[in-house]
């Protein structure tokens, strides 16, 4: 049985936020993936586009930056765990890579099919 600490919600909640800022003071590509985030949202808030796909649009942006936190901690890890080139670490690193490029193409297949289907195909 490990020896966990009993669970907290604010203190838990204090944790998330801890890593967002440590992400978000650490790494170039989240920096400007909030920043086109909260532009975009911006964006969307004052349109004249349907509720509907104002929410799939903007909530279509958290797949970026859940892909980027999540590589973000796969590259911290790997480091803990070795500073020297290492042909997993390597491996380890190049698929988080390959899951915020995914998500990227997911999050313009989502808008490309979302506006072509409220404005071209209707």
């Amino acid at each position: 049985m490990r020896n966990r600490p009993k669970y907290h919600l604010w203190k838990n909640a204090n944790y998330a936020i801890d890593g967002f800022l440590e992400v978000l003071k650490n790494e170039t590509a989240f920096k400007i993936e909030i920043t086109v985030s909260l532009l975009t949202w911006t964006f969307l808030l004052f349109s004249s586009m349907p509720f509907v796909v104002k929410s799939i649009l903007g909530l279509s942006l958290f797949i970026v930056l859940i892909a980027e936190l999540t590589n973000s901690a796969i590259e911290r890890v790997v480091d803990l765990a070795t500073m020297e080139h290492h042909k997993l670490a390597k491996h380890a690193k190049d698929a988080g890579s390959a899951m915020v490029l995914f998500s990227l193409v997911l999050t313009a297949s989502i808008w490309i099919c979302t506006l072509y289907i409220f404005y071209i195909g209707s």
